[in-house]
């Protein structure tokens, strides 16, 4: 099983390879051109955590999470997400990223952790629904790529309770 750490800023290269896939093969990633490493570099430093799954020196996999929306009444809500490389899918991977980003969440005090999936993709939606994430909302024709429309359905878990009135 791969060693999960926090994402270093040396960890930008493998992370920018993992994720280049996503975008020029799929529709996973909305995005049009890979994010350079320098890029994602950015987004480990302004991320909320960001983990790596590494073997033999290699970044295999990577979760993160973001704000959920810039607005200060959405400060308990995060955005999560896992990407892995094509090699290491089906391992349980993603689940072990998700073993430790969510509990560092809820420790956190976040109370909702919201992941967004492109539809249709199973993998992912197996993979959430395992963590008892539950579907809320799909939103249709949101975004266009590949020469097509697509559909993108948001899956929320509870990590704890609200807290009373504010802190």
């Amino acid at each position: 099983m791969a060693d999960i750490r926090p994402a270093a800023a040396a960890d930008a290269d493998g992370i920018a390879a993992v994720y280049a896939p996503y975008v020029t093969d799929t529709v996973i990633s909305f995005e049009d051109v890979p994010p350079s490493a320098q890029e994602m570099a950015g987004r480990v430093a302004r991320s909320l955590s960001w983990l790596v799954a590494v073997e033999a020196g290699s970044v295999v996999g990577f979760a993160y999470a973001w704000p959920h929306r810039d607005r200060a009444a959405y400060r308990w809500s995060v955005d999560v997400s896992v990407y892995l490389a094509p090699a290491v899918c089906g391992r349980g991977l993603g689940r072990a990223l998700y073993g430790r980003l969510l509990p560092e969440l809820r420790g956190r005090g976040f109370v909702n952790a919201y992941a967004g999936v492109t539809l249709p993709n199973p993998a992912s939606i197996r993979l959430h629904e395992a963590w008892g994430f539950v579907q809320v909302a799909r939103y249709p024709h949101v975004g266009f790529k590949a020469g097509a429309w697509h559909d993108v359905g948001w899956w929320a878990l509870t990590l704890a309770d609200p807290p009373p009135g504010l802190p």
